[in-house]
């Protein structure tokens, strides 16, 4: 009791002299390092040696950031406690630090402040304050709900070649793993590094996680709207509109793209699973049901771009998010129209939104870029393998073409450092890091400049 009480006093105290976004960062770092040391332990391996601090650490980084890259096969080199670690990480990265935070002490009986109110608004990135409590309570049980089902849904396919016992776990964990859009999977028992390959032509495991993560994807936001509006699609928000859109639009496109230019042998059922497996798994998932080191340049291209683009916001997904690029397609189409203002829906974009996506774009095509030349000079591999990797990584994706077990320490922390800023997020980041100004309200001298 007393622990508690002082756990109380010390979140307390945390929140009153931490900005919000201070405080997410903070939590995500904290819950990185303990899952590091968890890692660690001599029983979190198969060898009974446990993880050294590097393996640990990118290890607990990708989980925590739903990202899927790994430098050691979890199926084989983590034992049953090492996996069970692996996945509580994910599921606290998926739904959110604060997000699991405020579920706890709303569990352990606690008053919720103000501040801490104001924190989770910023992580969940709620229109408003209130109701945000109602809104954290329908976000846990809904995920519960969802990641049971679909577990219930996958687990007689594992049974029937693992077992009982290994294929409900198995069950559980890629039913959490693909709602939180993280791509930890357990199939190096069949071949290390295979990821659900051998499923491609599955159809229930392939729809589930396919629905899986794309039910991640899309934002505790627009599930209220799907909640509260149904099908009535004018009533919902204009965020969510846009999102759900867009989503539509960037699996269907690249799903065309995939099944005419790259998976043209086999069936048709073949092709088409397998194309929209792909287009949906480069927003922010990791799972992949085909080698993709046989994929052309082209193909490799696409998906970057699909990577780079990420999940909604308040979602499960990390990266740059769909709506800063939806800004700027909007922006762009407003440009050629000779219109003053970005609209969505009837509804005008501020110009505020659309600085802050001009920002946070130029931020993740930097770090992208930055991370891949890095990389392909150390490592002496070819530039746009690395430009895909650094792309996986600040996507929060974890697809890979076979190259990061292998990587030095250098491109490790590179990618360690990516996936992390992926997954707070940009503007978090930059929040967190710069205070605003004070005192300085003067505008300066307006003058023209031509660009074009």
């Amino acid at each position: 009791m007393k622990f508690m009480k002082e756990r109380h006093c010390y979140m307390r105290h945390l929140t009153k002299h931490f900005s919000s976004a201070q405080i997410i960062i903070i939590g995500f770092a904290g819950v990185i390092l303990l899952g590091s040391l968890l890692l660690m332990l001599p029983f979190a391996t198969r060898d009974g040696q446990g993880a050294g601090f590097a393996d640990a650490l990118f290890t607990a980084t990708s989980a925590v950031c739903v990202t899927g890259l790994i430098v050691r096969d979890t199926a084989t080199y983590w034992s049953e406690f090492g996996q069970a670690v692996i996945l509580a990480l994910i599921q606290i990265g998926g739904m959110g630090v604060i997000t699991v935070a405020v579920a706890v002490t709303l569990i352990s009986g606690k008053r919720i402040s103000l501040k801490q109110r104001s924190t989770m608004q910023d992580a969940i990135s709620a229109p408003q304050v209130g109701g945000i409590v109602r809104l954290t309570g329908f976000i846990v049980k809904a995920s519960a709900a969802i990641e049971i089902i679909a577990a219930l849904i996958m687990t007689p396919c594992f049974v029937r070649e693992f077992g009982m016992a290994k294929g409900l776990w198995y069950g559980i964990f890629h039913s959490v793993s693909a709602f939180c859009n993280a791509g930890f999977d357990l199939m190096g028992v069949r071949e290390q590094f295979s990821s659900i390959t051998y499923y491609v032509d599955n159809p229930i495991v392939n729809i589930t996680v396919i629905l899986l993560i794309i039910v991640g994807g899309i934002g505790f936001i627009t599930w209220e709207d799907i909640k509260n509006n149904r099908l009535h699609f004018a009533s919902y928000r204009m965020q969510s509109k846009v999102i759900l859109v867009a989503t539509a639009l960037l699996i269907f496109i690249p799903s065309v793209y995939f099944f005419f230019c790259e998976f043209t042998d086999g069936s048709v059922w073949h092709r088409v699973i397998s194309s929209v497996f792909q287009s949906v798994t480069t927003r922010t998932a990791g799972f992949n049901t085909v080698d993709l080191t046989s994929l052309s340049d082209d193909g490799v291209a696409v998906m970057i771009i699909l990577m780079l683009t990420g999940g909604a916001p308040g979602s499960t997904a990390g990266g740059m998010k769909i709506t800063t690029l939806a800004v700027l397609a909007g922006t762009m189409i407003s440009v050629f129209a000779r219109r003053e203002h970005t609209h969505f829906f009837a509804r005008r974009i501020d110009s505020d939104i659309i600085r802050n996506a001009v920002a946070v774009f130029m931020m993740y095509i930097i770090l992208f870029l930055l991370g891949g030349l890095i990389i392909s000079r150390v490592e002496a591999i070819p530039l746009l393998t690395c430009l895909f990797e650094t792309a996986s990584a600040v996507g929060t994706v974890g697809l890979t073409l076979g190259i990061t077990p292998g990587l030095g320490m250098l491109s490790r922390t590179i990618l360690v450092l990516l996936m992390y800023i992926g997954r707070v997020g940009g503007l978090t980041l930059i929040f967190a890091a710069v205070s605003p100004r004070k005192g300085n309200t003067a505008r300066l001298p307006q003058e023209k400049m031509t660009v074009g």
